[in-house]
C-alpha cells in the first residue's frame, strides 16, 4: 500500500480579503503522480508554493513525511527541501552555461562530489534522457523539448524523493507535449520518485495521473480518473467538463509510447 508523502489538512490560505484555498484536504502517495488542474487564478500556484514551504497556511497543516512545514524554519526546512526537484514553467536554464554545467549546478552547490563524480553523474543522467552529444551546447542552441530535457536532468541530479512539474508544456506544440508526457512517464518508472503535475493542458494531461485535484473557488475536488470527472454532478464540475473536456472523453483514447 502506497504511503503518503504530501498531505493538507484543512488548509486556509488567503491573500487580503480573497481566500484562495478554504479548509482544503489533499493526500498524495508516494510513487505515484498526481494532476492538479483548474481554471486560472484559482489556486493552482498557491499550491504549489505552499507545498515547497515557500507560503505559509493562515491555518491548517501541510504535512512532508509526516512532518508539519507550516511550522519550520530555517535549516529544518531547507532540509526538507532537499526531498523535492521542480522543472519550472520556461526551464529556468541559465544561458550563459553549457548544457553539462546547468546540470551539474546543483551538485557543485549543495554536494561535497569530487569534479570526476559529478561529471559522471551529470552525463550519466544526459544519457538517460536522451541528451549524449549535446552537453557542451548552450541553451539558445536546443528546441523547446531539449531545455525542458535538460531542465529535467538538472532537478534529477541531487535524486529527489519528489517532483514538482510547474505547467510542463507550456510554449510547446502538440507533437512535443506527447515527447515530453512520454519523457515523464520513462522518467518516473525508472527514478520512481513522487510527481506532482500543475497544467493547463486538459485534457491530455489527464493521462499520467493516478489522481486528479481539481482547484475551483477554494476547493479542491479529488477524482481517480478523467471519467470520475465526468460523471461528477457538481455543477461547477460540470462546467468545467463542458468548457475543456467536452461531452464526450475517453483517456485510453491517448495512448502514450511507454
Amino acid at each position: 500500500m502506497s504511503q503518503a508523502v504530501i498531505q493538507f489538512k484543512d488548509v486556509v490560505k488567503a491573500f487580503g480579503k480573497q481566500t484562495i484555498l478554504d479548509r482544503v484536504n489533499l493526500t498524495i502517495n508516494s510513487g505515484k503522480t498526481t494532476v492538479i488542474a483548474g481554471p486560472s487564478g484559482q489556486g493552482k500556484s498557491v499550491t504549489m508554493k505552499l507545498i515547497l514551504g515557500l507560503l505559509r497556511p493562515d491555518s491548517g497543516q501541510i504535512l512532508v513525511d509526516g512532518q508539519d512545514i507550516s511550522r519550520m524554519r530555517g535549516k529544518a526546512l531547507n532540509e526538507v527541501r532537499t526531498k523535492f526537484g521542480v522543472l519550472f514553467q520556461g526551464s529556468a536554464l541559465l544561458d550563459s552555461l553549457s548544457v553539462f554545467a546547468n546540470v551539474a549546478l546543483p551538485l557543485e552547490e549543495r554536494t561535497r562530489l569530487g569534479k570526476d563524480e559529478i561529471r559522471a553523474r551529470v552525463l550519466a543522467t544526459l544519457g538517460q534522457l536522451g541528451l549524449t552529444g549535446h552537453e557542451d551546447k548552450y541553451p539558445a542552441q536546443l528546441s523547446g523539448g531539449m531545455r525542458k530535457r535538460v531542465g529535467l536532468a538538472r532537478a534529477l541530479m541531487l535524486q529527489p524523493e519528489i517532483m514538482l512539474f510547474d505547467e510542463p508544456t507550456t510554449g510547446l506544440d502538440p507533437e512535443k507535449s506527447l515527447e515530453i508526457y512520454n519523457l515523464f512517464l520513462e522518467t518516473q518508472k525508472k527514478f520512481g520518485y513522487t510527481s506532482i503535475i500543475v497544467s493547463h493542458d486538459i485534457p491530455k494531461i489527464f493521462n499520467l495521473a493516478d489522481q486528479v485535484i481539481l482547484v475551483n473557488k477554494g476547493k479542491f475536488n479529488t477524482f481517480a480518473s478523467p471519467e470520475d470527472i465526468q460523471q461528477s454532478e457538481l455543477p461547477e464540475i460540470q462546467a468545467f467538463v463542458q468548457s475543456t473536456m467536452g461531452k464526450v472523453y475517453l483517456s485510453r483514447e491517448m495512448e502514450y509510447r511507454v
